[in-house]
């Protein structure tokens, strides 16, 4: 296997597990630093609308006008790009509230409530549909992830961390109704975990279909749809997320460093 498509699954598993940090910190602290969550929300928000809208949907652009010619290509580029959109908005849509990563949730919730029992088979249902429920919803990001670093790997590192960032809080959403499901704090953060791999998962599915059709149409149409799936990410789950944690403007200012770093790695990098 080529050494850039290890380097993308790499970095494609390493954001997906950060899931399994949330599971840690709601296990291992009382209570929830909304101060460094409303910050990290908002860089990895920053770093995700900077890098879309600057570097890939252009280059998106770029791959599709020189392909198609500059009227169908940009319209392809803008098409793709509210594809991605719907998209990761479909699939938030078909995923109930209750189970929906998006609803944010605090270690706090963790503590213990009365008549939860483990060998209840209706909640038990419920705690493995909350692990798919994440699943669904990473499994984009990841292809999101490979397909990025394999194109440039420094804008994938940018990616996978801003990404990784996301899924800390995520782990900590879904914990907490698998542990509700199931009363046993190892089983949650076990299902959360393993949730997170559906973002290799998805790296995979983009390697062994996508990659053999790998062209440059192909590769401007992937690309477009990636930078709408990050900005709808930020739009819609980090900044609410980060305001809901916010404290004294610390989601904006996290907003503007993540644009500022991004911003600066990908001038030192030209």
């Amino acid at each position: 296997m080529d050494i850039n498509v290890l380097f993308a699954f790499s970095l494609t598993l390493l954001a997906g597990l950060a899931t399994g940090i949330g599971s840690v910190l709601a296990f291992f602290t009382s209570t929830t630093n909304t101060k460094f969550l409303s910050l990290a929300l908002g860089f990895s928000a920053g770093v995700m609308i900077y890098v879309s809208m600057i570097e890939i949907f252009v280059k998106a652009q770029n791959a599709l006008v020189s392909e198609l010619g500059s009227p169908a290509g940009n319209w392809i580029t803008v098409i793709s790009f509210f594809a991605g959109m719907l998209l990761i908005a479909l699939i938030d849509k078909f995923i109930p509230k209750q189970n929906n990563p998006h609803e944010l949730r605090k270690v706090e919730d963790m503590k213990d409530r009365p008549g939860l029992t483990s060998d209840d088979p209706g909640l038990m249902k419920m705690g493995i549909f909350s692990a798919l429920a994440i699943g669904i919803h990473n499994f984009p990001e990841g292809i999101a992830t490979f397909a990025s670093a394999l194109q440039d790997p420094t804008l994938g590192i940018s990616i996978a961390v801003a990404i990784a960032i996301h899924n800390v809080p995520e782990g900590i959403a879904v914990s907490v109704p698998v542990y509700y499901a199931t009363g046993s704090k190892r089983r949650a953060f076990k299902l959360s975990f393993l949730s997170g791999l559906s973002e290799p998962l998805g790296a995979l599915v983009a390697y062994l279909v996508l990659l053999p059709y790998l062209t440059d149409l192909v590769f401007g149409i992937i690309f477009a749809a990636v930078a709408g799936i990050m900005v709808f990410i930020s739009l819609d789950e980090l900044l609410p997320a980060a305001k809901k944690y916010d404290e004294a403007h610390k989601s904006i200012y996290g907003l503007i460093a993540g644009m500022a770093v991004m911003a600066v790695s990908l001038l030192l990098f030209m």
